[in-house]
């Protein structure tokens, strides 16, 4: 019974340090218009929109064009469901100023396959075993087939 006790709190720190490691390196002011862009008021809590507070976990440059995107992702049943998660994709424009692109609830998988612009598809991921497929035709996401590991099904 020690030993588990023991081991525990090890498991849970290092899943910390590990996801520490993982957080993306933003400017400060950044960090700020990234938030602003897609509809998030500072509180003394962080960043919080109308679901829960935000976190940016991807900070990169998504479709090529030489300038950076940003997902912020938060958490919250009574918004999500069964998910639980949402995602807000920002992306800076030629300006500087940042835009936001897509807000959704699920967990985003970037596929291989591109939509105008080359922003990548999203398999917009969730509980269940058929996923909406979300393609950028330029002004928006929409749907643009169903697939399960990486083939066509049917939501019907």
């Amino acid at each position: 019974m020690k030993k588990a006790l023991l081991i525990l709190p090890i498991l849970l720190l290092t899943g910390t340090a590990t996801f520490a490691e993982t957080k993306p390196n933003i400017p400060a002011n950044e960090v700020n218009s990234i938030f602003k862009a897609a509809g998030f008021n500072k509180t003394n809590k962080g960043w919080k929109a109308d679901c829960g507070i935000g976190q940016i976990t991807t900070y990169k440059d998504l479709n090529g064009d030489g300038l950076k995107d940003a997902i912020i992702t938060d958490a919250s049943t009574m918004c999500y469901g069964n998910t639980g998660v949402g995602y807000y994709i920002v992306a800076q424009q030629k300006n500087g100023q940042w835009k936001m692109i897509l807000k959704d609830s699920g967990m985003p998988e970037f596929l291989k396959t591109k939509g105008t612009d080359g922003w990548p598809d999203i398999e917009n991921g969730g509980p269940g075993f058929c996923f909406e497929v979300l393609r950028w035709n330029g002004q928006a996401y929409k749907v643009n087939r169903y697939e399960y590991q990486g083939k066509a099904c049917s939501q019907f």
